[in-house]
């Protein structure tokens, strides 16, 4: 499957989600850097391991000016217990038809037991305060990510 129309230095592209506090948009946090992760599943492993590494680093992003936010094809409803669960301080989106996962080009096919499906590539983008797409990770692995970006986002 082909990615989105992503180009660093370019503009990212501009959605809307319902999410845990409402309707959230790209544009939503205007003048300050975003960070975009998207994850595969509420509630498993890597998922929760990463969530709990963006929390635990929350208040160095905020200090930095970033806002972060989960993006998954679950539920509002399953997201807000997720958040709840782990007292996630960020906003988790929810994007049941996958558009904005294909717009960011995040849908890969992986493999499970043998078994081919298609699944959200746990990436993350992270965009500055003029919403131009600055930095992206793909395929990331959980172990010492949530770092890796908020050096990213203090060297904006």
């Amino acid at each position: 499957m082909a990615r989105g129309t992503l180009e660093i230095g370019r503009p990212a592209p501009p959605f809307q989600l319902a999410g845990t506090a409402g309707d959230w948009s790209l544009t939503a946090a205007p003048g300050t850097p975003r960070v975009l992760y998207f994850y595969p599943r509420d509630n498993t492993p890597g998922c929760t391991t990463e969530g709990r590494a963006f929390a635990a680093g929350h208040a160095k992003f905020r200090a930095a000016g970033a806002t972060i936010v989960g993006i998954s094809p679950d539920s509002v409803e399953s997201h807000r217990k997720f958040k709840a669960k782990f007292a996630f301080p960020f906003e988790l989106l929810s994007d049941p038809d996958r558009r904005v996962c294909e717009l960011y080009g995040v849908i890969r096919e992986k493999r499970l037991c043998g078994r081919k499906f298609l699944g959200v590539e746990r990436s993350t983008f992270l965009i500055d305060a003029q919403g131009v797409l600055r930095q992206e990770w793909r395929k990331v692995k959980v172990d010492g990510h949530a770092e890796a970006v908020l050096a990213a986002v203090k060297a904006l």
